[in-house]
């Protein structure tokens, strides 16, 4: 049994009481507008934003696959901008997603939810655009927020 809750629903519109974090997957092209962040952008404008001023501004700070950006967008809500995948299309190279980056960028999630007494949402990120599996996203869900005691809700669109 997974420790992951699973509801149909809005990502953007996270369920529940407390303090939320709401991740997701981007590349590393600074590209943004199509899949799930276009509906975070007809809701808030401040994590398009802030991803796009961290990829123009990445020779002086973190942005590569695995860095995660933290954006508030409410008094108890976050969105976690996680680079998770190379690229943006399918090609020679196989599929965009970089479960490596996924990994490395859940275990900041974890840390700053745990600093902040947050659970994260999420759809089942990596697996749209960027072509990755549930099989394998899951896991890394459930080795890198729920055995850190980090409540977590996938949403699945209706």
């Amino acid at each position: 049994m997974s420790g992951i809750t699973y509801v149909r629903g809005d990502a953007t519109a996270p369920q529940g009481k407390g303090v939320k974090v709401i991740a997701h997957v981007c590349n590393d092209l600074g590209g943004w507008g199509k899949g799930f962040v276009v509906a975070l952008s007809r809701r808030w404008p401040e994590p398009e934003a802030a991803y796009r001023r961290w990829h123009r501004e990445r020779a002086g700070n973190d942005f590569a696959l695995g860095a995660v950006q933290f954006v508030q967008v409410g008094p108890y809500l976050w969105v976690a901008n996680m680079v998770g995948q190379r690229g943006m299309r399918t090609g020679s190279k196989g599929v965009p997603v970089r479960y490596g980056a996924i990994d490395t960028a859940l275990g900041a999630v974890a840390a700053r939810a745990g600093e902040l007494g947050a659970s994260v949402h999420m759809p089942r990120t990596g697996c749209g655009l960027a072509g990755g599996t549930w099989s394998r996203v899951e896991p890394i869900i459930e080795g890198r927020l729920i055995e850190e005691g980090v409540p977590v809700t996938v949403y699945d669109h209706d």
